[in-house]
């Protein structure tokens, strides 16, 4: 039996349903007021500047789309030890009512398609320490590697400005 879903890459008519999806992974995170983007820097820097790559998950068929059930957003990184590039899987989100159904999975097949055309070496992703259905499905069912030794880090706004203390006087 066919699949009653599809994959396709996002295009800029897409942006609004990029920014709902992702507003609706906030709401799952608990963490809707952190959603600052906006559909024109999401047309800025998806679509023109083209520092990351979504894939859309719709019901229906590609000739008959229907209603927007996922997203796989992603970029790449380098691998300075394997030498090679790597996708960073930066969010994943399928919608409440459509998980089960296996679109999670093709979300990894097609990333898993792109890793081997850009010969990339890893797929990394995080995910929030309280998402047990997430992490039991990344070990469970797609053999994923819980990387506990490492500590995620981070600085945004003031953190970065403050940086500029660091840099080196030229003469």
């Amino acid at each position: 039996m066919p699949a009653k879903y599809f994959i396709r890459p996002a295009t800029v008519e897409d942006v609004d349903i990029i920014l709902r999806l992702v507003t609706d992974l906030a709401i799952y995170e608990k963490a809707e007021d952190s959603v600052k983007a906006t559909p024109e820097l999401y047309r800025k820097n998806l679509f023109e500047n083209h520092y990351a790559h979504t894939l859309l998950a719709f019901t229906g068929t590609p000739d008959v789309p229907g209603e927007a059930i996922g997203l796989a957003m992603y970029f790449f990184n380098y691998s300075t030890w394997t030498g090679k590039p790597g996708i960073y899987l930066e969010d994943l989100f399928v919608k409440p009512e459509a998980r089960g159904s296996g679109v999670g999975k093709a979300f990894f097949a097609e990333l898993a398609k792109v890793a081997e055309e850009k010969d990339c070496a890893r797929i990394d992703w995080s995910v929030l320490k309280w998402n047990k259905p997430s992490i039991d499905f990344y070990e469970k069912t797609l053999g994923a590697t819980a990387m506990t030794e490492w500590m995620g880090m981070r600085l945004e706004g003031e953190g970065i400005q403050n940086l500029k203390k660091f840099a080196l006087e030229s003469d």
